[in-house]
């Protein structure tokens, strides 16, 4: 059985949530492999709003489970929130629904303040992080001196670690509240472990070795499901650094952060809007600081879900997409929000862009450079009719089939799936990645 990586093709906020709540139906198992509590995936079913941060998608979904693996940093005050309001909605009554690896490493107070000082000291040259301390967490996992979830089930061992980490944290904290002008928080080694050890005591029925688990899935022939946060171009070593995620957002991380093998994965999916968009800093050649960027941003509700922050808007970008097709190894493309380019009488596709006179169809490997190139756009014919209704490919407009097709054309990759609006249902599949 084939098992499928769900990953953003651009820079996150693509609909990834969407799209793994509808395959979900076709899989057991579903498996978030990186990013912490900084994503957020909204769902909406049965006209109901669900915002999910750390547990997987696929949580909607009786009798499947949903695997927080090894490669996240978990922040156990949000899980445990989210934990509470889906079982307050008579969701996930059976623990053994979710799976925490033991593995995954924690978030704490400390690196909440070290990020948010961060920025603050940076002033102009801020990142636009989320504030809620991923990467700071993820450095000290690279630096061995973090602390995963197994440890908030020995009371002892946490308190040793938090008191030796918290330590040095205080130093640094200090540091930065001087420079950034900022108070200094108050943080209590017993405080910490207090509340972290009754966190663990809650969690602990879903704390287990989430490898072994998948690997047992995986030798039962299960289909599984991977789901990806933020976008390809967030990624640390792939993306537009230094604006990027302090994780691996790509495909390849997928076995990495589950603790699987390459070989357990069979396809991978790529999200893409049907325009593009970007929060924080960073480069963004096709961006329209105009009345269409702002219709874009209003029509397509582009507010972040964790930080509310409004997204800067632009036309679809294809050079991305294509890079995001070979770092990935895209089988398929998933297109979201189309319904919000109607009414739009022309439509513009970036294909290359112009850096100093010169032609370029592949994204620069400078940042710099690509801060400076001019996109190249090319034409298309818009449409008035609204897509609500639209259940198949010919029930769309034919100009919005000719946009389709444009995208598969330039891209190299098949459209097989397109999303109409916010419902589950509105949503047209054309192949099925866990039957195609």
């Amino acid at each position: 059985m084939p098992n499928v990586v769900v990953v953003g093709a651009q820079w996150g906020d693509e609909g990834k949530g969407k799209v793994v709540d509808l395959l979900t139906e076709h899989a057991q198992v579903v498996v978030r492999f990186q990013g912490g509590n900084n994503a957020g995936h909204t769902l909406v079913v049965g006209g109901q709003k669900t915002v999910l941060h750390l547990i997987p998608s696929g949580i909607l979904h009786a009798g499947k489970t949903c695997v927080i693996g090894n490669g996240c940093v978990v922040d156990p005050t949000v899980l445990m929130k989210e934990v509470d309001g889906l079982t307050s909605r008579g969701l996930l009554a059976d623990p053994t629904q979710l799976l925490i690896s033991e593995h995954a490493h924690v978030i704490f107070p400390w690196h909440k303040h070290l990020d948010t000082l961060r920025e603050k000291a940076r002033g102009g040259s801020a990142i636009g992080t989320t504030g809620r301390g991923i990467g700071p967490a993820y450095e000290d996992k690279v630096v061995r001196r973090g602390i995963r979830m197994r440890d908030l089930l020995d009371v002892e061992r946490l308190r040793r670690r938090v008191k030796d980490r918290l330590q040095t944290a205080l130093e640094e904290i200090a540091q930065l509240a001087k420079k950034a002008k900022a108070d200094e928080p108050l943080l209590d080694t017993e405080a910490i472990v207090s509340e972290y050890a009754v966190l663990g005591s809650r969690l602990a029925p879903h704390i287990k070795d989430a490898s072994l688990y998948l690997s047992e899935h995986v030798r039962k022939g299960s289909r599984m499901l991977f789901e990806g946060a933020q976008g390809t171009l967030l990624d640390v070593d792939h993306g537009t650094y230094p604006y990027v995620t302090s994780s691996n957002t790509v495909a390849g991380n997928a076995a990495v952060g589950s603790g699987l093998g390459p070989t357990a994965i069979d396809r991978v999916m790529g999200i893409s809007k049907a325009y593009t968009t970007r929060v924080g800093g960073g480069p963004f050649p096709t961006e329209l600081g105009d009345e269409t960027g702002e219709r874009l941003r209003k029509v397509g509700a582009e507010f972040g879900a964790t930080t509310g922050r409004p997204r800067r808007c632009g036309w679809l970008d294809t050079v991305v997409l294509r890079y995001a097709a070979r770092v990935n190894g895209l089988w398929g493309l998933a297109v979201t929000k189309m319904d919000v380019l109607s009414g739009l009488s022309t439509l513009k596709i970036c294909t290359a862009y112009e850096l100093d006179g010169q032609r370029l169809t592949e994204l620069p490997g400078e940042l710099e450079d690509l801060s400076r190139v001019t996109p190249i756009y090319e034409e298309l014919p818009g449409w008035e009719q609204s897509l609500a209704g639209a259940r198949t490919i010919e029930d769309l407009p034919p100009a919005a089939q000719r946009y389709l097709r444009r995208i598969e054309e330039i891209v190299g990759v098949p459209v097989v799936c397109v999303s109409v609006g916010a419902e589950r249902g509105e949503t047209i599949i054309l192949q099925n990645p866990f039957r195609a």
